[in-house]
């Protein structure tokens, strides 16, 4: 009797011949499904020779050059085919005779997943058929072209077949049985999503968008806070060598169904909860405790390549450690890598809503400081997420386009730590109740910042509401450029406008809580916050301007508190509090600064105002993010001449201490996808004033723009990162380039 096991074997091996007459019904038990398919069975013990007039495949060439450069998939550094669905790619199958299309019976048999559950009906196991006993049901198959004993064959993946690894095998039927060619991992293929046809689900019309949200491999990340933006460059790395790989295993690590990948909905879905470790054996652990000990700090990572590839090789242990923007990052290589289009987002003063009722409740003591046991919500200084393009197929036709991807891990969505994919313009209009998680993204961007007030019994009060301080700026990398755009106007209508009364009416209808605490009396007095940009290790000064807006003089008493915070919101130690009065003018503005010494070991200051108008007895309060930038980097290419494809070159990349201490344990590490794999280097230490100059041999790969990055971190110092660009130009001796 054949058993499982023997198939198992014989797939593996290729056995030559099968017994026409057994047969053997495979149960798939990891689907819980009763359909059964009925694979003819191998005869192992005595299989039959070959005919007289039989026909027998002597190779299988997969025509990887050709194929990937039709499927814009050359880019990939692997040795493997990777093409993309529905678009035909051919295979070259050798014979021993020449193929008659009216006596040959050929099929080629493509299968996914394990060897033990083929299923037609699933579409882990394709038959394509030439000759006469065509009947192809899922991928198209044609003769291409017939030379002599080789006969070309044309396949082309249905638009929305499973993204992944299939073997490939060649079978030759006759009436006797069918012989099959022996497993061939150089057989082997990838197939991916398809931007490029406009009847795969992620299809984008536009060549130019094409090539940034799919083809880019280096990007821009957006940081710092809203009035001092700051960017660091990161490595996507989609095409580097292993990383379609890793992506793959992600998927198979988390016991992604087959069956869901062939839908990209599902597929970002299942990533999102996938990339982050917080309730399942995820790619990255999260952690912004300021203690990474144990692992990388989040400010050191240069790309994703190097979290992936580690992932992988070490039995798909969770990486450690990784904050948003890293996330994001990392979410950005996983589907540009499957060809989805992707990009990264930073939203500006994020709220992240823990009470689900999209208002963030900021609880200030009898004191006017912060209440952090009682504040359960926070205003992140930024948090970076994904957009996502595809069809919604769920969703009206409208809402289809850009969808919101966050893994992140900050609120469960059925059940996992995962946000999305939500639309875009369903989040813009208020439509709140499609999915995924449409609420919790309209809180991030939409939420009022009410500020409560203590008294000495612990009764609260509302003293203040901020209707426009949450989700200020939205930006991304602009297309074929180095600078930012802004896309607020993507995500939500005009602060005021009718159109945002609309929108947010139709969020109430759709669950989200009323605004009754609206409106409070009016102040007639606002208050601002100004501070110059500095660096680490300077004074700062800091500004408060009051502006009277009423016909009559007010006396304003104000309590200034200053915490080092992190850029989640979340604050630690206090190392201001300032009472202030002033008497202001009917119609006027008044101001007042202070001056106050550095804190080296923090790049964000939150600064709290609680202010009070004696004379009407209405409060009013703000907030303002301080960003502190670190000191310089420096990266030279130590040459004359443009860089060439080929020919090395050296990088050196430079760090002056300014401090009058020690800097411990530094960690400098050099990136740069087509240019470099990571390298990391150690310094046990820095002394004050002292400088070191690190030099690395590179050799381009490609023709066309590169980006070399470089990132400085320890324990003291964090977010210290330079990148370089130039342009690597063809050796005018070589002529067997590309870009």
């Amino acid at each position: 009797m054949l058993t499982p096991r023997h198939f198992e074997h014989i797939m593996s091996l290729g056995q030559p011949w099968e017994h026409q007459h057994g047969r053997i019904s495979l149960d798939n038990s990891n689907s819980h499904e009763s359909n059964l398919l009925e694979y003819e069975a191998f005869d192992v013990l005595s299989p039959r020779g070959p005919l007289d007039e039989g026909l027998s495949v002597l190779s299988v060439d997969m025509r990887v050059a050709e194929n990937r450069k039709d499927h814009y998939t050359d880019n990939f550094k692997s040795s493997s085919l990777i093409v993309r669905r529905n678009k035909e790619f051919t295979i070259s199958i050798k014979l021993d005779r020449a193929f008659s299309a009216e006596q040959d019976d050929v099929q080629l048999e493509f299968l996914i997943g394990e060897l033990l559950s083929p299923n037609d009906n699933k579409g882990t196991y394709i038959t394509v058929s030439i000759g006469k006993g065509k009947h192809n049901r899922h991928w198209k198959g044609r003769v291409v072209e017939i030379q002599g004993n080789e006969v070309t064959v044309g396949i082309t993946p249905n638009a929305s077949c499973i993204i992944g690894r299939f073997r490939t095998f060649v079978a030759i039927v006759t009436d006797f049985g069918r012989q099959r060619t022996q497993r061939n991992q150089d057989t082997d293929f990838y197939v991916l999503f398809n931007p490029w046809d406009p009847a795969d689900q992620v299809y984008m019309d536009k060549e130019e968008d094409r090539q940034e949200y799919v083809m880019n491999d280096v990007g821009i990340i957006y940081n710092g806070e809203y009035n001092n933006i700051s960017s660091r460059s990161w490595n996507f790395g989609q095409f580097e060598e292993g990383v379609l790989d890793a992506c793959l295993m992600v998927m198979d690590a988390g016991k992604v169904p087959l069956l869901f990948r062939g839908n990209a909905t599902e597929v970002v879905r299942q990533g999102s909860a996938l990339l982050n470790a917080q309730d399942d054996k995820g790619v990255m652990v999260g952690n912004w405790s300021g203690d990474y000990s144990s692992g990388t700090a989040p400010t050191a990572w240069t790309g994703s390549p190097e979290i992936l590839l580690k992932y992988a090789s070490e039995g798909c242990e969770p990486v450690s450690f990784v904050q948003c923007w890293v996330f994001a990052g990392v979410m950005n290589t996983f589907t540009r890598c499957l060809g989805i289009p992707a990009r990264v987002i930073t939203n500006f003063f994020s709220a992240h809503d823990n009470t689900g009722n999209v208002k963030t409740d900021i609880v200030l003591d009898k004191d006017g400081k912060i209440d952090r046991s009682r504040t359960k919500d926070s205003v992140w200084n930024y948090h970076c997420w994904n957009e996502v393009y595809m069809k919604r197929p769920d969703l009206p036709e409208n809402f289809s386009g850009w969808q919101v991807v966050d893994c992140t891990p900050q609120e469960t969505s059925d059940g996992l730590y995962r946000c999305g994919p939500t639309s875009v313009n369903a989040i813009k209009e208020g439509e709140l109740s499609y999915p995924f998680d449409a609420k919790f993204v309209f809180a991030e961007i939409n939420s009022d910042l009410i500020y409560h007030k203590a008294d000495k019994l612990g009764n609260m009060k509302i003293i203040y509401v901020d209707t426009a301080y949450v989700g200020k700026l939205i930006l991304t990398k602009k297309k074929d450029s180095s600078r930012y755009e802004d896309i607020t106007s993507n995500y939500k209508y005009p602060e005021g406008s009718l159109k945002e009364r609309e929108a947010m009416q139709m969020a109430e209808r759709r669950g989200v809580s009323s605004r009754d605490y609206l409106p409070l009396a009016e102040a007639g007095v606002t208050i601002e916050l100004q501070a110059d940009t500095i660096k680490m290790g300077e004074n700062l000064k800091l500004t408060l301007n009051i502006k009277n807006q009423t016909s009559q003089t007010c006396i304003i008493s104000a309590i200034i508190t200053g915490c080092v915070a992190y850029y989640t919101g979340v604050t630690s130690t206090t190392f201001k509090f300032e009472n202030k009065s002033a008497t202001v003018e009917a119609s006027t503005s008044e101001s007042d600064t202070s001056y106050m010494p550095y804190l080296v070991e923090q790049s964000n200051l939150l600064f709290v105002v609680y202010g009070q108008v004696e004379e009407s007895e209405t409060s009013l309060s703000t907030m303002r993010v301080v960003n502190l930038h670190p000191p310089e980097l420096t990266i030279k290419v130590n040459m004359t001449g443009s860089p060439m494809v080929g020919k090395e070159l050296m990088v050196s990349v430079e760090f002056l201490n300014p401090y009058n201490f020690i800097l411990q344990k530094v960690n400098l590490r050099i990136d740069g996808p087509g240019l470099i794999l990571t390298k990391l280097k150690y310094y046990s230490q820095i002394l004050p004033g002292a400088s070191v100059k690190y030099k690395v041999l590179l050799i381009p790969r490609f023709l066309g723009k590169k980006v070399l990055m470089a990132c400085l971190d320890c324990p003291l110092l964090r977010q210290v990162t330079n990148q370089l660009e130039f342009e690597v130009v063809k050796d005018e001796n070589r002529n067997d380039l590309k870009e």
